[in-house]
């Protein structure tokens, strides 16, 4: 339902504290963020300003910079009279961003392959190792967006840079959600095709990092199949 509040949802936002040197607005950004992913911010939720700062310690500027950079990245909606919503997808709108990943995000690949250098490697490979050692699925789920969109951001098509990256975000609680659900498993076999796309990026193999990386969103699409029944009821399925 949509006219409920973070603060109706009596949400210890405060447990998301991350690190203390961070700008409010970064701490704000990135524990509203946290908050989604871990699926306590739940689709429809209205995000109060005066609430969300009062409970974090903060003004409410840094409140507002933060939800308007949510915004952009597809996590929340802002309603001119209703505030700032997390948006809610159905079962539909989900599976078919994945598809529409599944289709462009090999041809993204070949071309990041092409263009690739030691420095994306390794930043890359850095947010995988992180990946391997995080038991924390939210946690997991903010690396594994992170890992994506240093690739996302090294396309060279700008219009294909675009697309993929608002894909994915106005994704990423959701898949977040399917994953969580599938058990330890399925964070081990993402990780393990993360470190493959990894090495055919390193080695230069375009057809191959292609083919993972086609094989990697069908292991998403799996985990959304499976959690249908934990989607909003409003999908026609």
């Amino acid at each position: 339902m949509e006219n409920k509040s973070a603060a109706a949802e009596s949400l210890s936002l405060g447990s998301f504290v991350g690190n203390p040197r961070r700008t409010a607005h970064e701490f704000v950004r990135e524990t509203l963020r946290e908050g989604i992913l871990r699926g306590d911010l739940e689709g429809g939720t209205r995000l109060v300003q005066a609430d969300i700062a009062h409970e974090l310690g903060v003004s409410t500027t840094p409140v507002r910079e933060a939800l308007r950079d949510l915004a952009t990245e597809g996590l929340v909606r802002l309603d001119a009279h209703r505030g700032a919503i997390v948006n809610k997808l159905t079962f539909d709108d989900l599976r078919e961003i994945v598809e529409l990943c599944r289709l462009v995000e090999p041809e993204a690949m070949r071309q990041v392959v092409e263009i690739a250098d030691d420095d994306l490697v390794q930043r890359a490979r850095s947010l995988a190792e992180q990946m391997q050692q995080e038991t924390d699925s939210a946690r997991w789920a903010e690396l594994n967006r992170a890992f994506h969109a240093q690739l996302v951001e090294a396309i060279p098509s700008q219009r294909l840079r675009n697309l993929l990256r608002g894909l994915r975000d106005s994704a990423a609680p959701y898949v977040a959600l399917a994953l969580r659900h599938r058990g330890d498993d399925q964070f081990e076999l993402a990780n393990e095709q993360h470190g493959q796309i990894l090495e055919a990026l390193a080695s230069g193999e375009a057809d191959r990092c292609a083919d993972l990386t086609r094989t990697h969103v069908d292991l998403t699409l799996r985990a959304i199949d499976e959690s249908r029944h934990r989607f909003t009821a409003d999908s026609s399925h």
